[in-house]
């Protein structure tokens, strides 16, 4: 599998560890950068490349992931979902990297680089990595309303539970602190 990393100064670090800890495990690795450290470069230029090559990829049928990595890992994830094809998600705990992949089929992770241990955001990477989309058919759908979105601007059709209204199982609760009808 290719893996294409990109990264800010803050993530600079924990990218060039990930280099050497993905060709250790026989990934391909496609560095976008930064390549030195400089407290003033902009994320968007790397995390940018870094999403625009695995959707290149995976336009050609390729195998192929992303990580990108910030301080927070936040301006990251904006970054990479801005490019077509991109779904990424960030990554805190080994349980949101796995559903990242299960649920959403997310083919980005974002990781922050000051936010965990290298140890704990290199599993992350690693569950990222490994774990499977479910497949399943409540998560295609999920998808394809937002795929469906992302081409013609279209909101998906309000289930019939929102169509109702806030009365359809019965008189609303009133949670105001007078008691007064809203």
């Amino acid at each position: 599998m290719r893996v294409h990393l990109g990264s800010d100064h803050a993530g600079l670090e924990l990218k060039d560890h990930l280099m050497t800890w993905l060709v250790d495990h026989d990934y391909e690795v496609v560095d976008h950068g930064p390549f030195v450290y400089d407290a003033l470069d902009d994320y968007p230029c790397f995390c940018l490349r870094a999403a625009e090559g695995v959707a290149a990829d995976r336009a050609e049928g390729m195998d192929s992931l992303g990580v990108v990595i910030g301080g927070s890992g936040n301006g990251e994830q904006i970054a990479a979902n801005k490019v077509e094809g991109i779904r990424c998600a960030l990554a805190w705990s080994e349980e949101t990297a796995m559903l990242a992949r299960e649920h959403n089929d997310a083919n980005v992770v974002s990781v922050g680089g000051r936010m965990h241990p290298v140890d704990d955001m290199t599993r992350f990477v690693e569950v990222f990595l490994t774990t499977p989309f479910s497949g399943d058919e409540r998560h295609v759908r999920r998808i394809g309303q937002l795929s469906t979105y992302d081409e013609s601007g279209e909101l998906p059709p309000l289930p019939e539970s929102a169509l109702r209204g806030p009365d359809a199982d019965g008189p609303a609760t009133d949670t105001s602190s007078d008691g007064a009808d809203a």
